[in-house]
């Protein structure tokens, strides 16, 4: 799991949480139930903000920059989230060294292509799914592998480390080729066995 969607689940889960507790005493108090001791009000029929509570903080100077100061902070927090899960994880290009103290550019989507139909060619594997993610310079792939009924989880993927990602880290010249592989079954019907 990756530490963007460690992040994501544990905002989402305390978001969650939060917005379900205060959600669910505002909708027991409007109910009916007596309020609990700690609840910011008395009762069904109380205001969220009277009067008093409005106008309290009016006169000190600090109160509205530290107001403001918080909103914005929560505000850019909010930003940075929304930024990290709408970026771009897929690598467009990856950087080849062509042996002759140059380099060339070669589509990301054209070594997940490569890697794919060298994958769907191995025996076992029905289907195969590449991403690539990472830098330029240091990309990383993530496969998913849909294998066949009867076929050995541990030889498959041997099977792919040693041809296709074997390959395709040779034909790129890479150093190394970091994968993350999964690895799952195609859905069938159950056989009959007499």
């Amino acid at each position: 799991m990756t530490v963007n969607t460690t992040v994501n689940r544990v905002l989402l889960a305390l978001a969650g949480l939060v917005l379900f507790v205060l959600g669910g005493s505002v909708l027991a108090i409007g109910l009916g139930a007596p309020a609990p001791s700690w609840w910011l009000h008395d009762g069904r029929n109380d205001v969220l903000l009277d009067d008093s509570e409005r106008t309290r903080w009016r006169e000190q100077g600090w109160w509205w920059p530290v107001v403001i100061a918080a909103l914005a902070v929560v505000v850019l927090l909010c930003l940075w989230w929304l930024v990290s899960v709408l970026r771009r994880r897929r690598v467009s290009e990856i950087v080849v060294d062509t042996g002759d103290g140059e380099v060339a550019a070669l589509r990301g989507r054209a070594l997940e292509h490569a890697l794919a139909e060298d994958a769907n060619r191995q025996d076992g594997v029905a289907e195969a799914r590449v991403l690539l993610t990472g830098r330029r310079g240091t990309p990383r792939t993530r496969v998913v592998l849909l294998l066949d009924p009867h076929v050995d989880p541990g030889t498959a993927l041997d099977t792919f480390t040693a041809g296709p990602l074997t390959h395709a880290r040779t034909a790129t010249a890479l150093p190394a080729l970091p994968s993350e592989v999964r690895l799952r079954a195609v859905k069938h019907r159950p056989e009959r066995v007499t």
